[in-house]
């Protein structure tokens, strides 16, 4: 998902190993997410302070995305994932598969300011095997540095003719099949409607067809800015994080379109029977407080899910979070229950037709 350095798991093992080698009730938590600037956020925010409270040392690991690592650890009885970040839908499908753990709510803490949990989260954000972190959009970004006038609208993302060049997109039904819908003038309150009849999925693809001989899948976070940044594409949709990344503290020529964004949010799951359940829950706690989420969007420009957190955000990066009212003209929320449902009959015809 979203979100470049494949050893900062190593580095932050590393300061825990220095710091904490005769600590006798240290454990060790195997933490998986999505890698690069996002898991950067995360070591800096949750797991270095959790290390210097604790004297765990955090064990941090990459994948990308879904459930098929989760379920095969689970089955074969031989989990070695203490917490994993997931995406909405996930979280909601792996839940009811009965692969996660259930969480008890009621033991989240109060907000800094003495709201309780329940409602200084925003809606959405806890359920029954998952506590979210962040609210994180995919868009798009183009290089300035390759048209005069560059695009403005998702519709433009389509549109060769007036922006020739090749797209990158992920690879994934999730997003794309939005994008297209919108792109071909659907309202962003309607794209769900329409994509949940056989009709809607056909004209999602055919839009998609449009664009298809002309883009480069991705599947890692971290490919799409590369792809933008080595001239293979023009422009590419990606996690906004990693586009700020690569805006910010790169100094890449990329612009963010926000228009037609669809966003969602990032869970931490606890696969069942991961080796350290307990100690594993006792980390959701604390990464998920007020200031642990504040801290993270220090780092990189997914937003806080408590409403504890907003106020703490430093200024200069609120207007780069996809809720900032500049960027939230035109969103589209996923729909978890929708993907939850056709998630796995929509990969199928997608896959299908990558390749015919």
């Amino acid at each position: 998902m979203k979100h470049l350095l494949k050893s900062a798991g190593v580095a932050a093992v590393g300061v825990a190993a220095l710091g904490f080698a005769g600590a006798a009730s240290a454990d060790t938590l195997t933490v998986v997410s999505w890698g690069g600037a996002y898991t950067k956020s995360q070591i800096e925010a949750y797991h270095k302070p959790w290390m210097a409270k604790t004297g765990d040392t955090i064990n941090s690991e990459d994948y990308n995305g879904g459930l098929a690592e989760i379920r095969a650890q689970v089955e074969a009885g031989n989990v070695t994932w203490d917490l994993v970040d997931v995406e909405l839908s996930d979280a909601v499908r792996g839940c009811d598969e009965g692969i996660l753990e259930v969480l008890d709510a009621a033991d989240l803490p109060k907000g800094d300011d003495g709201t309780a949990a329940a409602d200084d989260f925003i809606q959405g954000a806890v359920n029954e095997c998952a506590v979210a972190t962040i609210v994180w959009s995919t868009v798009y970004a183009y290089d300035k540095t390759k048209f005069k006038e560059g695009p403005k609208t998702i519709a433009d993302f389509f549109d060769t003719k007036k922006f020739p060049g090749k797209r990158g997109m992920r690879k994934v039904p999730k997003a794309n099949l939005e994008f297209a819908l919108m792109a071909d003038g659907v309202p962003a309150n309607q794209v769900y409607e329409v994509l949940a009849t056989p009709k809607g999925v056909e004209r999602a693809f055919k839009k998609l067809d449009t664009i298809k001989n002309e883009t480069i899948w991705w599947e890692a976070g971290a490919q799409p800015p590369q792809l933008l940044a080595d001239g293979e594409v023009v422009m590419t949709t990606a996690y906004n994080g990693r586009l700020f990344n690569a805006i910010a503290n790169e100094k890449k020529p990329f612009e963010i379109v926000w228009d037609g964004q669809v966003w969602d949010l990032d869970l931490w799951v606890i696969p069942r029977g991961a080796p350290n359940k307990d100690r594993a829950w006792e980390f959701i706690k604390f990464s998920t407080d007020t200031q642990r989420l504040a801290d993270q969007a220090k780092w990189i420009s997914y937003g806080p899910v408590r409403r504890s957190s907003f106020p703490k955000v430093q200024p200069d990066m609120q207007p780069h979070m996809p809720t900032a009212p500049n960027n939230f003209k035109n969103p589209l929320q996923n729909d978890f229950e929708f993907w939850a449902d056709y998630g796995d009959e929509l990969n199928e015809r997608f896959n299908a037709w990558l390749a015919s």
